[in-house]
């Protein structure tokens, strides 16, 4: 059933088993203690950056497989993307599996996005299951979007670090403590904020507005809420983002909860916070299924945000669009 932009489940998909993998960085953090490897050197013993990206997404696709209990003939599609030019880390890690691939760019929104369609494709009998998975390395963004880090730039105050981690989750017609009960797609929204140094206020309009349609879908408000996830606003754009829905009356800020304003111990070093395809991945899929398996949390809204910039049009003066995509889960 579809009202409105978002997307009802007859029967909802299960959230079978997760697995998370993040770096030196992120282990001091929040999710250092529920993710299922931690890295001590963020080249994860590869030559590049990119491989090591690579080789993170492959160990968690991997990881979230075998605990659920499956093999590779039990999955029907891997809905997987990054942040790279051609998703190459997806792609290349696609290479180590049997089962069919579709590629996705959503940017940081890519999360929320492989779940929904992973959800979807189950729903309408055509998997049984699907395994939704992303990530990024702060090296690799850095080198493709900013600056090498050999030149030693000094970052601005409203910049985000691209978190160097991946998620995986094994969405299922069948076991799981977790429901994904419904979804709502999201709009491109743009701004005309052109900085690629300040992300968050770039996608917080586009989280507002998902978000926001969402409650209009489902009939429901802020406070059904036990936490409302965004992906990786960081502290500006995260309360950008609550500024939004308060002045059309949804007040998120009691149970609002930014991946990355969370995901670093102590966010002064890191200015706004994380970001990144691998912020919300690795939070979702250590720290928050964890908690809705413990009975903590019973109902999430999960909003990934997603800036669909590329270094071209930020050459070519080009704003920045975005993008969120909400998905939520139920513990039962």
């Amino acid at each position: 059933m579809k009202r409105g932009n978002t997307i009802f489940f007859k029967k909802p998909p299960r959230v079978r088993s997760y697995a998370a993998i993040c770096g030196s960085k992120e282990r001091e953090g929040v999710i250092g203690g529920y993710a299922d490897i931690t890295l001590a050197d963020d080249m994860y013993g590869e030559s590049t950056y990119e491989k090591a990206e690579c080789k993170m997404l492959s160990g968690a696709i991997r990881l979230a497989v075998e605990k659920g209990a499956l093999t590779d003939g039990d999955i029907d599609v891997l809905f997987s993307g990054d942040l790279l030019n051609q998703i190459i880390s997806a792609s290349f890690a696609a290479r180590d599996f049997q089962f069919p691939f579709l590629g996705l760019y959503s940017a940081c929104s890519t999360m929320s996005e492989s779940i929904l369609l992973a959800a979807a494709m189950i729903d309408g009998g055509f998997a049984r299951n699907c395994v939704a998975a992303t990530g990024s390395h702060f090296a690799s963004a850095e080198r493709q979007y900013r600056y090498p880090l050999e030149l030693g730039c000094t970052r601005p105050p409203q910049s985000q670090w691209t978190v160097t981690g991946a998620g995986a989750c094994v969405i299922s017609g069948e076991g799981g403590g977790i429901q994904v009960v419904n979804a709502t797609l999201g709009r491109v929204r743009d701004w005309g904020i052109s900085d690629v140094n300040n992300m968050g206020a770039a996608m917080a309009p586009a989280a507002a507005d998902t978000i926001m349609r969402h409650f209009k879908d489902t009939n429901t408000l802020p406070e059904d809420y036990d936490m409302i996830v965004t992906g990786d606003l960081g502290a500006l754009g995260s309360r950008i983002l609550k500024d939004l829905t308060w002045e059309k009356g949804y007040d998120i800020a009691p149970n609002h909860v930014d991946c990355g304003e969370i995901i670093y111990k102590v966010i002064e070093d890191e200015f706004q916070g994380g970001s990144g395809a691998g912020c919300s991945a690795v939070v979702m899929n250590s720290y928050v299924f964890t908690k809705m398996n413990a009975g903590l949390y019973k109902r999430v809204l999960f909003a990934a945000t997603g800036a669909l910039l590329s270094t071209v049009s930020s050459g070519q003066g080009e704003s920045i669009p975005c993008i969120s995509h909400a998905v939520e889960f139920v513990s039962v």
